[in-house]
């Protein structure tokens, strides 16, 4: 038969210990929540005070009549570095040792910054874009294959607005490295226009009739005045070019309307178009 040992106040030693892990793990349950509830707490409150900082920071620059491409990449930067320390306070809120995290952050740094190589390079990028100012926010550019408006130059991306309403994001990396054509940096812009009449045709005519209609459009600045002139002789037609200036807003309007303006005054006055054409000799035996 088993004996049950009784300790001095009736109660087994087991039931003692039970009872001190329960005390122990409620104990730590309190502190646990605590914490919990402290971090939190910490996060929303953070993150409001992010959101207050931020409209701060976009405020003074709206007043100081900061460039647009500048407080673009100052806002994002700013969110960033500020949602850092949010976190850093939130873990060591939670009963993590922010040195030990530190030197864990500081340890990992050289296989992160390995991994995200391209972004240190796309963040270099951004300041140098920011430096140097190839575009600014609004200007329309074409690099890498992609043309659109600049909407925001952000710390690792600029974005653009292409003419069918896509958003581009583009590494500043390759913008500050590449080839990037702005076209919005000169207030005026060259159109050009290359068009094939019939052989025969009288040119003197054909270039006549192009300046009277660069003329006759009021966009088309005078100074300096339009040029129209044979361009080339081509297999089944002759080129003549007509080129002239416009403000760069009205570039594609301008652009369009002559086209349509070059082939109905052409017929009217009788100025043929080519077709492609084959001459073939047939050898006599």
């Amino acid at each position: 038969m088993q004996h049950l040992i009784l300790s001095t106040d009736g109660t087994s030693p087991q039931w003692g210990q039970l009872q001190q892990m329960l005390e122990q793990f409620f104990s730590w349950c309190v502190t646990a929540g605590g914490h919990v509830i402290g971090a939190i707490l910490i996060f929303t409150v953070g993150r409001f005070i992010i959101s207050f900082l931020n409209r701060l920071v976009a405020r003074v620059m709206v007043k100081r009549n900061m460039d647009a491409s500048i407080q673009s990449f100052v806002k994002s930067l700013v969110n960033i570095l500020l949602t850092i320390l949010l976190i850093v306070a939130v873990v060591d809120k939670l009963g993590v040792n922010t040195t030990s995290f530190a030197a864990l952050l500081a340890s990992a740094g050289v296989a992160v910054g390995m991994a995200l190589s391209g972004n240190l390079q796309n963040f270099a990028g951004g300041l140098v874009v920011l430096l140097l100012r190839p575009y600014r926010v609004g200007d329309l550019i074409e690099s890498q294959g992609i043309t659109g408006v600049v909407q925001e130059i952000q710390i690792f991306h600029t974005i653009l607005l292409t003419a069918d309403r896509r958003q581009i994001y583009v590494p500043n990396g390759s913008l500050s490295s590449g080839t990037v054509i702005n076209y919005s940096r000169e207030a005026t812009r060259r159109l050009e226009w290359i068009v094939g009449v019939e052989y025969g045709e009288d040119i003197e005519k054909v270039c006549r009739v192009l300046l009277q209609l660069a003329e006759r459009d009021s966009r088309i600045l005078k100074d300096p005045a339009p040029f129209a002139a044979l361009h080339a002789l081509d297999a089944s037609s002759v080129n003549v070019v007509l080129r002239a200036h416009v403000a760069a807003a009205d570039y594609w309007d301008v652009y369009f309307d002559t086209n349509r303006a070059i082939y109905d005054t052409f017929n009217r006055e009788g100025i043929g178009f080519p077709y492609p054409q084959l001459t073939v000799h047939r050898a006599e035996n």
